[in-house]
């Protein structure tokens, strides 16, 4: 009897990085190990130094991406009892934009003797928003020159992207950008790190760099028109050639092979971004299904059969999800994240002693008891930016808003109030997308949120009033590079040679939330409600947020200036 084949998938986090051992014929997901990224998120000290980094700054050690290859795809293989001669295929999958300076001989600037103390030099994580100021300026010369590429950007292009971070090596380090033979994203460096090849992915190099399979780059005048010295940037900087998704990046290198436990020349595929594997792991292959990735923050992806001008969408790729279809990206910055930050820093004493008493998570008692609420019980409404805005407003420096709070507010009605606002502004988004003419019929949710929060599900499909399908995987983004893995190894390996036939194998649903009617009333009411707050503060009418942050910079700078010495000895004496 034939062995069973396996595919390995490798999802790259914000703070970690997980293998899935994955059976090629039916999905089945056999075994699973997360590493922890020993430096995190690199946000206030460079490690192994003094130097404290900027607000807005988020960095990442390229060190930390390679210790998940070897230990975490040794741990599946142990755990599973897997040989590794029926291991076929592997792909990976990343948050971006995550972007790094490479020397030419691929390794990392700030893996190189003399750069290790130069932040510019470490890998740029996704939520690296110090580049705001040159998205801004890019954002306002493409508009004047009129490029007809911002259009497919939803109008402005993210401070997160490739270019404007890019921009901010070179106004802020200008050595590094020369020093730099190429900028690549995480996902491609990781790639070429195990095959030798260096090759980008289609996925990353439409959503994040802003390249288009029919036109290419934006031209060398407008990189000139940014800055003299940007303009031969993809000539030089970015000169590596682009692969489409689903295609084979190469085979495993002999000496990777041996440190990661696997056997050498197994196909790999190119790299991919997290949110958008996940689509076909949700068994999503067609247009009119909304995909929600949750987590941190949401991405929403949906497909269409051709390419339309959507307001303040992320992104809008041919092929760029799935052969034959347009993919379109829309995103929330900050959703997991902004409940995570409720729970850490404004939950009392008491109801931690009662979770505790009861075995139960602080968030399961939060979900316990805002569940009993119904909408508009609370009296709040919130605004969902407590890390800016993503879609459909496209801009970092907005902040988080809470409204309607009184001296009888309870911690459970906040909680409710900032997963409600998280789900209004998904609701923008479908709107965007179907003002737009981009058909949206059903929601698909997939990442660990979907799937731990049965309220907040159940809110999502109240406000948008939309089904809602889960998908069965906890690991979405790791089963999708998997099956990437397996299309890339083909079907004489073991394989599939489409990314269709692969999901008709290796998908499931767990969990359908139909919207309820009374609750979609209501939700409505507060939803109108919403649109005025965000159109209020985030399209100008006040920009209060805004000078807020200023005043807070402005407040940092002057507390870190010392006093002169004689001041000192005044006040000491």
């Amino acid at each position: 009897m034939e062995s069973k084949k396996f595919s390995i998938g490798i999802d790259f986090g914000t703070q970690s990085g997980r293998a899935l051992l994955v059976e090629v014929a039916t999905g089945r997901e056999v075994a699973d190990a997360v590493v922890a990224y020993q430096d995190g998120v690199i946000d206030e000290v460079l490690p192994g130094t003094d130097r404290v980094l900027p607000d807005d700054w988020a960095l990442q050690n390229p060190e930390d991406y390679l210790t998940v290859l070897f230990e975490a795809v040794p741990q599946v293989l142990a755990e599973a009892k897997v040989d590794p001669e029926d291991v076929i295929g592997l792909g990976i999958d990343f948050t971006a934009c995550t972007m790094l300076p490479v020397a030419k001989d691929g390794r990392a600037l700030c893996q190189l003797p003399g750069f290790h103390d130069e932040p510019h030099a470490w890998v740029k994580l996704w939520k690296h928003h110090a580049a705001q100021d040159e998205a801004n300026r890019l954002n306002q010369i493409a508009a004047d020159r009129g490029e007809k590429f911002l259009s497919r950007y939803g109008g402005k292009i993210s401070s997160e992207w490739l270019i404007p971070k890019i921009w901010q090596i070179v106004n802020e380090a200008p050595a590094i950008y020369e020093a730099a033979d190429r900028f690549m994203e995480a996902a491609d460096w990781v790639t070429m790190q195990m095959t030798g090849r260096d090759v980008r992915n289609s996925c990353t190099a439409g959503y994040k760099a802003i390249w288009h399979k029919q036109e290419g780059y934006p031209g060398r005048e407008f990189f000139k028109a940014l800055d003299p010295r940007m303009e031969n940037l993809v000539e030089e900087k970015l000169y590596s050639p682009i692969l489409p998704i689903g295609s084979k990046a190469g085979e495993l290198l002999p000496d990777m092979a041996e440190k990661m436990g696997l056997k050498a020349g197994i196909a790999v595929s190119v790299g991919n971004v997290d949110a958008h594997v996940a689509v076909p792991a949700a068994g999503v292959v067609e247009p009119g299904k909304l995909v929600m990735s949750m987590g941190t923050s949401i991405c929403h992806i949906v497909l269409g059969r051709e390419e339309k001008t959507v307001d303040g969408m992320c992104g809008v790729v041919e092929d760029g999800v799935v052969a034959g279809y347009y993919g379109y990206e829309a995103g929330q910055s900050a959703v997991g994240d902004i409940f995570e930050w409720f729970v850490e820093h404004c939950v009392p004493a008491a109801y931690r002693q009662e979770a505790a008493s009861r075995n139960l998570s602080i968030h399961s008692l939060l979900e316990e008891k805002a569940a009993r609420l119904v909408p508009g019980e609370s009296g709040l409404l919130a605004l969902d930016w407590w890390n800016g805005n993503r879609s459909v407003l496209v801009d970092t420096h907005l902040t988080g808003l809470l409204l309607g709070a009184t001296l009888l507010t309870k911690p459970e009605e906040i909680y409710r109030a900032l997963i409600e606002a998280t789900a209004f502004g998904t609701n923008m988004i479908v709107e965007a997308f179907e003002n737009a003419g981009v058909k949206i019929d059903e929601l698909y949710a997939c990442g660990g949120l979907s799937q731990k929060n049965n309220m907040l599900m159940q809110i999502y499909a109240d406000v948008t009033g939309r089904e809602i399908s889960v998908a069965e995987s906890l690991q979405t983004p790791a089963l999708g590079a998997a099956m990437f893995g397996a299309v890339a190894a083909g079907e004489k390996d073991g394989g599939y040679d489409t990314i269709f036939a692969a999901a008709a194998k290796m998908t499931r649903i767990k969990q359908v939330y139909e919207p309820r009617p009374e609750h979609v009333a209501r939700y409505a009411r507060l939803y109108a409600e919403y649109k005025t707050l965000h159109d209020y503060f985030g399209r100008g009418a006040n920009n209060v947020m805004k000078r807020l942050k200023e005043l807070k910079q402005t407040a940092k700078t002057q507390s870190n200036v010392q006093p002169p010495a004689c001041q000192l000895e005044l006040e000491v004496s």
